[in-house]
Formats: C-alpha cells, sequence, structure tokens
C-alpha cells in the first residue's frame, strides 16, 4: 500500500466507509476465568467492536513482526486503534506478532484484546511498577510518570531470546502505511532506529544544572546529539541485552533523583544514552506533536511531505477530544480506526 501525503487527507475519510463502522511474567491465557472477566469488561471496561479478519496478501513469507506496545485502561481506546490501523495496512498482517506490556488488570485487558481482535497473535506480560518506581522523578505532566511509561526500557528482559528485533510504539498512535517497510530498515551496528529532529534545540531537553556540570555535559562530547521521540523505535534487542542499556538508563534515572537535569519522563535518559548512536529513519514514520505541547494540548497542523505514522505525543488525544465535541482537525484522521462503542456501563 502506498503511504499517503496529507494533501491527499481526504482519502482517509473515504477510505474509512470500508470499515466495520526484572519481575515481568507473561498472563497465562488458560488461567484466566472467562466468564468472570467478561463479566468485569462489561461493567468496569470500555466495550469494542469487532474488528474485521485481515488475511495476508500475495508472497508473505512466514517471517514474524514483532510489535511491542503498553496497555492500560487509560489508554484501551488508542491502543485498540493502533492496532487496527496496523493491521488495515499491512501486506502480510498474519505475520505480525504483539507483545503488550501492562501493569494492571491483565485479566480485563487480555479479555478485550481477545474479544476485539479474535484472531489477533498477542502475547500480554505482567509489568512490575516497583522496577521503577524508586526510580522515578517528578516530571512537568503527571502522565509522563507513570512506571508503565517506562516499561521499553525493560523490552529486551521482557521478550524470549529469540527474538532479535521488535519495533516499539506508543498507544496514541494510528499507523497507515505498510509497518513491514519499518520493519525492514538496517539498522546496521545501532542498537535502535528512530527518526532524528536535528532542529530541535537539544539544550531545550536539559537543566542548567546538566550544562553547566562539566561531568554531565560532557556526555555529548564527540556525538552529534538530536531529538528523537521515543513512541516509535526500532530496536536490535540482542544488542540491547549484550550492552546492557537497561543499566544504561536506569543509571541516569538514578542520578536524576539526586540532581535535577532533566524535566521530560523517560525521553531524556534515553536521549543521554543514544542520542548520536542511532540509525536514522525517514520522518514520515513519526508524524508526531499531533496532540500539542505538554501543558494545553493545543492544536497543530501536519509537517509537509509524505505519512507512514501519526502520532498524537503531547497532552491532547484525539478520543478525548473527539468525545469533548472540541476536536483538532487532525482527530479527524484517528477517527475511523475508533472502534469504541459508547454505550457501556461505567
Amino acid at each position: 500500500m502506498v503511504p499517503w501525503s496529507h494533501p491527499s487527507v481526504a482519502l482517509v475519510g473515504l477510505l474509512s466507509l470500508f470499515f466495520f463502522g526484572p519481575t515481568i511474567t507473561p498472563v497465562d491465557a488458560n488461567r484466566l476465568r472467562p466468564a468472570a472477566a467478561a463479566a468485569a469488561a462489561a461493567t468496569t471496561f470500555p466495550s469494542f467492536r469487532e474488528a474485521p479478519i485481515f488475511r495476508n496478501g500475495e508472497n508473505c513469507s512466514s517471517q514474524s513482526i514483532h510489535i511491542a506496545m503498553t496497555l492500560d485502561t487509560n489508554y484501551l481506546r488508542g491502543s485498540i486503534a493502533a492496532v487496527l490501523s496496523i493491521l488495515q495496512h499491512a501486506s502480510c498482517p498474519e505475520n505480525l506478532a504483539f507483545h503488550f506490556l501492562s501493569s494492571r488488570r491483565e485479566q480485563e485487558l487480555h479479555q478485550s484484546m481477545r474479544a476485539t481482535f479474535p484472531y489477533l497473535n498477542f502475547k500480554l506480560y505482567r509489568f512490575n511498577p516497583g522496577l521503577v518506581r524508586g526510580k522515578i522523578s517528578t516530571s512537568i505532566r503527571q502522565a509522563l510518570d507513570q512506571p508503565l511509561n517506562y516499561a521499553r526500557i525493560y523490552l529486551a528482559d521482557v521478550l524470549r531470546p529469540d527474538i532479535r528485533r521488535v519495533i516499539y510504539l506508543d498507544s496514541d498512535l494510528v499507523v497507515v502505511d505498510d509497518i513491514a517497510k519499518l520493519w525492514e530498515v538496517e539498522l546496521g551496528d545501532k542498537v535502535l532506529g528512530a527518526p532524528e529532529y536535528c532542529h530541535a534545540n537539544f539544550t531545550d531537553y536539559f537543566t542548567d544544572a546538566f550544562w553547566l556540570d562539566p561531568k554531565f555535559s560532557r556526555t555529548f562530547h564527540g556525538r552529534k546529539a538530536c531529538y528523537f521521540n521515543t513512541g516509535v523505535m526500532i530496536m536490535d534487542v540482542q544488542k540491547w541485552r549484550e550492552g546492557g542499556y537497561t543499566r544504561k538508563i536506569e543509571n541516569w534515572m538514578m542520578i536524576q533523583r539526586h540532581t535535577r537535569i532533566y524535566q521530560l519522563g523517560s525521553l531524556p535518559p534515553f536521549l543521554l544514552v543514544f542520542a548520536g548512536n542511532i540509525q536514522n529513519v525517514e520522518h514520515r514514520w513519526n508524524q508526531h506533536g499531533l496532540g500539542g505541547d505538554n501543558f494545553k494540548g493545543n492544536c497543530r497542523t501536519l509537517h509537509p511531505g509524505p505519512i507512514s505514522l501519526l502520532h498524537w505525543s503531547g497532552k491532547g488525544k484525539p478520543w478525548l477530544r473527539l468525545d469533548s465535541r472540541k476536536p483538532c482537525p487532525v482527530d479527524g484522521l484517528w477517527a475511523p480506526y475508533d472502534l469504541f462503542r459508547f454505550n457501556y456501563k461505567t
């Protein structure tokens, strides 16, 4: 499928007419109690329409594409829209293997995902919030301080050893291109691949206490450090394990506990370890910032150029703005993937 550019955004609305209106352990589906889980989901969980079945096209190999995401009740609606968008645009949807991390209500989340995507190949793992709770410092927005926001750091510990590569995706995005194209990006000797934004003011991501202390500021010596968004990453988990990168990021988190060297959640430790040493990916794979800034979540427009992935990073989330009847224009691009039912009990 050919990725679209935003001058032809109207095409997305037309296409929507064809839609059906550490201590980390995997959740064992055999131990779930379907009747109890279904009853709980009916009374305390939002309800979603069942997604259509997606089958492989011609010439699909047997190679699996591994995709990791987090799941929680607050972002479940976004996660389901993201999964639907990935399946809808994939040339080989039956080759996709999803790995979901959750820190609570795993049974209900598992039941909800299975009811919405009966044929989806996925596994749900329990993430222990205690792994990071003593390492998290308060940031500029409470949502950034949630332990699950740091679960991506532990993916190499979660996934079984024979999985060598994974795509990590946030829950507030939709993919409008074949995810296999992102999977096929060559990382070379790099651990991570992501779009880099070297025009961004990199110094703003760290405090004066960081830049004025030589033992901190020399961290980037010899590196052309550029901002990248950690909501869309290709990860070589084998190289991650071998390089001990979980511990390296944790070390910076502990330094932050004693000396405030940054303001934003889980992003800066990634920048400290990887900025200037990742494989650059085309910008089309993360049209980010559509949720506005971290304070007001004001509307933003699309950047010029082709688009393969739309990302509502920032405070504003499309499902909340649509429900409030105060959507931004770009939120209409998310709506075709929304399987939410409005007639559920609270």
